[in-house]
């Protein structure tokens, strides 16, 4: 049976026309609360290291850009909460190469922690060298998320930056938006900010817009 709380059509025709949606209540409280708990207790673990940007040997640290703290959920594939989280993005994936064809052959994510005063600079999710990131993917965790605590997701929805939304990280929203066409940033969180960003990726080729 689907976790999903949502109109999957909906969804659907909403990428085909935008580009981008963002769906409160996406997936169950059960799943949501759950990922949370697992999220903390790994974070209070160490298991976390600190996020870089770039990749291969052009991968560093730059505090400048970035200052979360990353997991990779296949490190912790066997963990309940993880497992009923990737069914769930499944159903996506498939609903969403069924009606766009986008030919999404896989998820890769990670618990994202951003410390009291982390943010993200303005950035794009595509690679210069490397086109398989097709979908980007941010589920928030924080549960009664303040306003004045920042840690918003700030999408640009033109060429030049001018206009934007900016989408409030609590818990149970799920952002979706092609990762080749949306600039975005995370602005200061005020406090402990928690979700899961990912990527559906595709084996390569040309988009079909």
């Amino acid at each position: 049976m689907s976790q999903l709380q949502f109109d999957l059509d909906h969804v659907i025709d909403t990428l085909a026309s935008e580009g981008w949606v963002v769906i409160p209540h996406a997936l169950s409280a059960t799943i949501t609360a759950n990922l949370r708990t697992a999220c903390l207790d790994v974070w209070q673990q160490g298991l976390f290291h600190e996020a870089a940007t770039g990749r291969a040997d052009g991968q560093a640290r730059r505090a400048e850009i970035r200052s979360d703290s990353v997991l990779w959920l296949d490190q912790v594939a066997a963990l309940p909460a993880v497992q009923a989280y990737n069914a769930a993005m499944d159903d996506i994936m498939q609903a969403v190469n069924r009606g766009l064809y986008l030919g999404l052959v896989e998820l890769e994510s990670h618990f994202a922690v951003y410390p009291e005063g982390a943010f993200y600079k303005k950035h794009l999710d595509r690679f210069q060298d490397d086109d398989a990131r097709t979908l980007t993917t941010v589920f928030y965790l924080n549960e009664g998320w303040p306003q004045q605590a920042g840690g918003q997701i700030r999408l640009y929805l033109d060429a030049d930056c001018s206009e934007f939304i900016d989408v409030e990280p609590e818990a149970g929203t799920l952002v979706l938006f092609l990762s080749d066409r949306f600039w975005h940033e995370v602005l200061p969180a005020r406090q402990q900010r928690l979700s899961v960003t990912g990527w559906y990726r595709r084996r390569g080729g040309n988009m079909p817009w």
